[in-house]
Parts: C-alpha cells; structure tokens; sequence
C-alpha cells in the first residue's frame, strides 16, 4: 500500500486501516429539511458549490456544445442510418475518455493530488484474477467501453428517431419557454429518483449476485468505475431516459439527462474528496465511496434523503470510534467490502 500523506490530518483524519475521512459526517442537501430552511435551501441552489455551480452548469454547457456541434440534425435522424448512429457512438466515446480520461490522468496517472483526501490511499488494483486482465483500470474501461456506452448511445438513437417521427411529445421553446427551463431544473431530481429505485433493485440478492456484483468489484473505484457495469445493469441505468417518452421535452432535455447519468459518475468515483488542486475544484462523494465499502448502505445520492427516510443511511462515522453516531441510529456495518 503506498501511502504519501498518512499522517496529514490538518483536513480529515485516518482510521487504524489508513483510510482517510473528511472531517465532518455525511449530510443530506436542506432541500427536505424539517423544519424548512430557506435561507440554507436558497445558498445550497445558488451557491457555489452548489446544486446549480460548478458541475450540474458544466454538464449542461457540454450538452449545449454536443447539440450545436456534435449532434445529427434532427432531419438526418428520421431514418435509422449507420453514419448519424456512429456518429452520436463516437460523440459518446469521446465524452466519456475525456472526463474519465481526464480524471484520471489527473488523479491517477500524474497523481497531483497524491493520497491527499484519498478516501482509500491505495492505487487500482493490479494483478487480481477478478479484474479482466489482471487490471482494474482495463478492467473499468472496458466494460465502460463495451457496455455503458452502447447503451447509452442506444437510448439516445431511439429517442432521437422518435422525436424525428413525432412518436413521442416534442417541446418547442417557444410553445413554454418556462416550462423548458424548468426542466433542465427537474431532471437532475429525476435521475436521482430513477437512480435510487433501480439500485436498490439491482441489490436483490439475485440481481446482485448475477449483475450488480460486477461494479462492486471496485471496493477501492477510481474515475473509470461508475460505468463500469453489466449490460444488463446499463440497460436498467440508462432506462432513467425513458422519462421523455411520455413527458413533454425537447432532445436537448433528453440530451442532458443522457450525458449527466454517463458522465457525472467519473466524479463520484474517482475516490477522492474535494476540493481538491490546492481547494480549487470542488468534486467526489465520500457518500457513494461508503457504499463501495459497506454495500448494503447509502443507495442514493446526497438531494433527496431515500437512505435517511428508509433506514440505510450511513453518515461515515468510523466504526473504530464508538463515540461517533451512525446516521441510521443503529450499530456500525459489518459488512465490510474491502479485502486487505
């Protein structure tokens, strides 16, 4: 295990297995406070870092870009043709090497922020017969590849094809310019909704043991892992999309929920906790690394409080400090997902 920092607790702490922690529990957004707090809600919609800024406005000026020009007219979509459908597979693949890549490369090729606030301060995993190739990394990249991006592209096909066909409802800005807004503003609610359901689905003993256990190979995920599944799971993730083909939108909306569920995932699993660069880029999730290590724990994402209201929240207290409450009131997991 190589560990660079191992003693810098001036922002966070180490348990005895030298993971690392911030130094406050995980909490829920104030969006479903009790009592309402508007002025906490207001700072954490508008502020920064926040819901909207930096990375739900990143997302959708790279959808912005992809719809002016990456995207096949919506003229060219209205006949399934191989050119316009490899090039959205080629859009697609470009995107994903590029954030993912780009994580990466950053985290873990250059190692700029070395093991500081690396949840885990160990690197991906070499030479383990349970990673394709012996390799975590080639491992996540090529059901990432293989998997997620063709069913990814797959969904955006045919509703690209659909709404060329007026098969399902289009949404012209001008018909509700309000409305249109909003739902750039709805879907990330959306998919965090679809997100939860589905997970919990894929932990049915069955569906965990046959699909979901493939990603939770990644106890210790690096940026390559949050596509890293089964096609059968990719089918189940990327069905969030199916939303449009009964609710009014426009294939930007559609464009939007597609790329936010494929690309934000490198972000909350790339293993460390921001921010990150000197605290300049806010980023990761220390909530969905918890699930990663303690399965049956934190479902969903940090907006709405699934978890909290269904009893399988774990606010990442170390169960090596009995002073520190879990966020379920109950005992500290004992499935624990990391093998030493």
């Amino acid at each position: 295990m190589e560990t660079e920092n191992p003693t810098d607790t001036e922002f966070g702490e180490y348990n005895s297995k030298g993971e690392w922690r911030p130094p406050y529990n995980v909490e829920f957004s104030p969006l479903f406070s009790w009592p309402p707090r508007p002025k906490a809600t207001l700072k954490w919609l508008f502020g920064y870092p926040g819901f909207l800024w930096p990375w739900h406005i990143i997302f959708f000026a790279v959808t912005c870009i992809s719809w002016l020009w990456l995207q096949p007219s919506l003229e060219r979509c209205a006949t399934f043709s191989f050119d316009w459908i490899a090039q959205m597979f080629a859009r697609n693949m470009l995107l994903l090497w590029g954030v993912c890549g780009g994580w990466h490369l950053l985290l873990y090729s250059f190692k700029k922020q070395g093991t500081k606030q690396k949840y885990d301060p160990r690197w991906q995993n070499k030479g383990s017969k349970k990673f394709l190739f012996k390799n975590q990394v080639y491992d996540n990249i090529f059901w990432s590849c293989l998997s997620g991006v063709p069913f990814w592209t797959a969904y955006e096909v045919f509703f690209m094809w659909a709404y060329a066909n007026d098969k399902i409802p289009y949404l012209e800005w001008a018909m509700h310019p309000v409305y249109f807004v909003l739902m750039f503003l709805l879907i990330p609610f959306w998919r965090e909704f679809h997100f939860y359901w589905i997970h919990r689905f894929l932990h049915w003993k069955p569906l965990f043991k046959m699909v979901h256990s493939l990603h939770h190979l990644n106890v210790n995920p690096g940026p390559w892992s949050g596509l890293a599944m089964h096609p059968v799971e990719s089918f189940g993730y990327f069905s969030v999309i199916l939303i449009h083909a009964i609710i009014p939108s426009h294939p930007l909306h559609m464009l939007f929920n597609a790329q936010l569920t494929a690309l934000s995932p490198a972000g909350g699993h790339h293993g460390f906790e921001g921010p990150i660069l000197d605290g300049k880029l806010p980023t990761g999730s220390y909530f969905h690394y918890l699930h990663h290590r303690y399965y049956r724990y934190n479902f969903g994402e940090c907006t709405i409080p699934f978890d909290k209201w269904f009893g399988s929240f774990h606010d990442g207290s170390f169960d090596t400090d009995p002073s520190r409450p879990w966020g379920d009131g109950k005992k500290p997991p004992t499935t624990d997902m990391r093998s030493d």
